[in-house]
């Protein structure tokens, strides 16, 4: 059984307990809703992410192998002089965003066209690497946003089922201890009032 708090068994005591408790009882049915959502979209998200993880790994290895092809035809050194000066394939915009409290930054990305490159010794393999790159590093950028929210969404649903277990099973029944306790003293002192009252009527009588 809970452990009631040290108060005075007094009947504005009892009210204000009983408005706390009250109180205490509506915060805990938000908050389990809220552990309830946030399971829920945890679930979501990482379905999402395990998608995004298996899209990863696709273009990981379209990536890298169309990648050795360039570097087989074109050469390491010659390939890292056509990249000088090209611009970024992407466009990438880190925004904030929340969801039901929890924020985390959003990223948005965006493909640009790739720049022509005019050199002879290049073929058309080395487009076709830059696409792919460019693909994987778009997947990339929105599996690490889907990581970071995940992340997020599960600390804060740790943190909101903490809360809830303590009200459940500490904070709101102490309260309601706490109540029985001074419902009962109060009805024990009312008990011994009557019954002095009425001691002191059979007095008056017999007198």
């Amino acid at each position: 059984m809970a452990q009631p708090f040290r108060v005075p068994p007094t009947k504005s005591n009892l009210l204000d307990l009983q408005r706390r408790t009250a109180f205490l009882e509506q915060g805990y049915d938000l908050l389990e809703r809220k552990r309830e959502l946030l399971t829920r979209l945890v679930y979501e998200r990482l379905d999402e992410y395990r998608d995004l993880r298996r899209q990863a790994r696709q273009r990981l290895g379209a990536a890298y192998r169309s990648l050795a092809i360039t570097q087989l035809r074109v050469g390491t050194r010659m390939l890292q002089q056509a990249g000088l000066g090209l611009e970024p394939a992407l466009s990438v915009r880190v925004l904030p965003r929340s969801s039901l409290g929890v924020q985390y930054p959003s990223v948005k990305v965006e493909r640009r066209d790739l720049q022509p490159v005019s050199l002879l010794w290049t073929d058309s393999s080395f487009d076709d690497t830059r696409a792919q790159m460019a693909d994987l590093a778009a997947i990339l950028a929105r599996l690490g946003e889907a990581e970071n929210v995940l992340r997020r969404l599960l600390m804060e649903q740790r943190r909101t089922q903490k809360r809830v277990n303590a009200l459940r099973y500490n904070v709101i029944p102490r309260y309601k201890a706490t109540i029985a306790y001074v419902r009962s003293q109060l009805e024990e002192d009312e008990r011994n009032t009557l019954f002095q009252i009425q001691r002191l009527r059979e007095q008056g009588t017999a007198s």
